[in-house]
């Protein structure tokens, strides 16, 4: 069934060649990008079950060309859907039929390193591995690491807050970043943040990550990096039950120990990835739990000491622990390479992200077991164990009919099961268009209005990335405006004190 669109989007469609006209006298030579077959790279993200070519395809590479072609659009009233490296797996940067997608790719370059500070201040098209890459020979490197992070942007990580293995100890990239250069979609360019660690006024860093493209676009990022640990060795650890495994996790926290990073994978996944990377992995076992000590050797000894003895008394089957470094990437390589080799076992499927408290991880893997039975789909879990972090991937194959519809469902009713559980929709991969109708299973009316007040304040005509994150996306006019006028507030429902 076609979609109809309103009379002003298809008005701007009418004037497609007129814009990209603008637009080539913003960016020239092959910086914009028209032709169908060429926009055909960018008719998607990483969540492949949904396409949609662009209207136009823009490629600056300045701040500056940024500025020009947000505040020519704000001004012609045209969609803009910012893109960083198109790793995404909730939807978020799925281009509009109506809009212009502004791609920056071409920011690729680190600005500065400065060790004295601890910083690098880099561009948004660098990826997340380069930014480690460039402080190496120093001993530093960027402390959040996507199992993506060869491929993802560090504007992309910016946008979605991702995460990574060794968030549990070293936080998430709202942890990890001190600074920004925003363009709003005035064209206006603000700096926020910036080298230090705390900043006088109202945390905007705070409200940029995790933003989903909908506030401003980022086009320079400060982030901290760390000191390389002195040591760092890994223990591979099976279990013959998948709740035993969880009771570990919650044990060895509960002792106080915060390692450097602690995933789980079932028996599907751990198969997956034996038979792609050859890690070493026991394939007799349902559960297996990959834990890391970092810190001065004589701690980290120690910290093995006790870990092996939790996971004893939780009934582990087999405990390897890495000797070398060479050993710890290999333990790392299988879980890491595990979205790609569950690929090589299923013709396609759904990457799921929501979070639970760890102590539900056992009632979360026996409501997936559930649900995969209801569906006839199966399931490969993969999970940022330490901080109750799931990626279900959902096996199905797109050429049998009705298969993606069962596996969206699926993944719908998982979503659902972690807010019972007392957990959130997302993790790290962001709502984009993947979650936004599950957001009131979470959030009351009053409360998404209030998060499209805050959009209103950066992004008045709602712009930005629209039909992301929100169900229902209300005019900034419906919503009120956030001022005090003639001594009244805007809106009626703000308590007065």
């Amino acid at each position: 069934m076609a979609i109809m669109m309103p009379a002003s989007d298809q008005a701007v469609l009418a004037r497609r060649s007129e814009i990209v006209a603008a637009l080539r006298a913003i960016v020239s030579g092959e910086g914009v990008i028209d032709s169908a077959a060429e926009m055909r790279a960018y008719e998607s993200d990483g969540l492949t079950a949904y396409r949609q070519p662009p209207m136009v395809v823009v490629l600056p590479d300045t701040t500056e060309q940024v500025s020009l072609i947000l505040k020519y659009c704000a001004g012609q009233g045209i969609k803009v859907v910012p893109r960083g490296s198109g790793t995404s797996l909730s939807g978020g940067a799925l281009p509009l039929e109506d809009g212009v997608l502004l791609g920056l790719g071409k920011f690729k370059r680190i600005r500065e390193i400065d060790f004295d500070n601890r910083v690098v201040v880099t561009e948004p098209g660098v990826t997340n591995l380069a930014i480690s890459q460039a402080v190496a020979h120093a001993g530093f490197y960027y402390a959040p690491d996507p199992s993506s992070q060869i491929a993802c942007s560090i504007g992309g990580n910016v946008a979605e807050n991702s995460g990574g293995v060794h968030c549990l100890k070293y936080g998430m990239t709202t942890n990890n970043v001190l600074g920004c250069e925003i363009v709003l979609m005035s064209g206006e360019i603000l700096r926020i943040g910036g080298k230090g660690c705390e900043n006088a006024g109202y945390d905007l860093m705070g409200v940029i990550t995790g933003s989903e493209g909908l506030l401003g676009v980022i086009t320079e990022i400060t982030v901290r990096i760390l000191q390389k640990p002195e040591t760092a060795r890994a223990l591979m650890v099976g279990f013959a039950e998948v709740e035993a495994a969880g009771e570990c996790v919650a044990r060895i926290i509960g002792a106080g120990i915060i390692p450097g990073g602690m995933e789980m994978m079932d028996k599907p996944a751990i198969h997956a990835a034996e038979a792609f990377v050859h890690a070493g992995y026991p394939l007799d076992v349902e559960a297996l739990l990959i834990i890391e000590l970092d810190g001065p050797k004589i701690e980290v000894d120690e910290l093995i000491t006790r870990v092996e003895t939790i996971a004893n008394a939780c009934g582990s089957t087999t405990c390897q622990i890495s000797t070398s470094e060479a050993e710890r990437n290999l333990f790392w390589a299988g879980r890491k390479a595990a979205f790609p080799a569950v690929g090589r076992i299923s013709p396609d499927y759904l990457c799921m992200d929501g979070t639970i408290p760890r102590g539900a991880l056992p009632k979360a893997l026996a409501r997936i077991r559930e649900l995969s039975e209801k569906y006839q789909l199966g399931c490969a879990n993969v999970f940022h164990a330490g901080d109750g972090n799931l990626h279900p991937l959902i096996l199905y194959d797109a050429n049998k009919p009705g298969e993606i519809e069962r596996a969206e469902a699926f993944g719908a009713d998982i979503l659902r099961a972690c807010v019972e559980f007392g957990g959130v929709l997302t993790g790290e991969h962001g709502v984009g268009i993947e979650k936004r109708d599950l957001m009131p299973e979470m959030f009351s009316e009053i409360d998404l209005n209030q998060q499209q007040r805050l959009k209103c304040a950066f992004d008045a005509q709602g712009l930005l990335n629209p039909g992301k994150v929100f169900p229902t996306l209300h005019r900034c006019a419906e919503l009120g405006r956030m001022h005090v006028h003639a001594g009244k507030l805007a809106f009626p429902d703000i308590p007065r004190f």
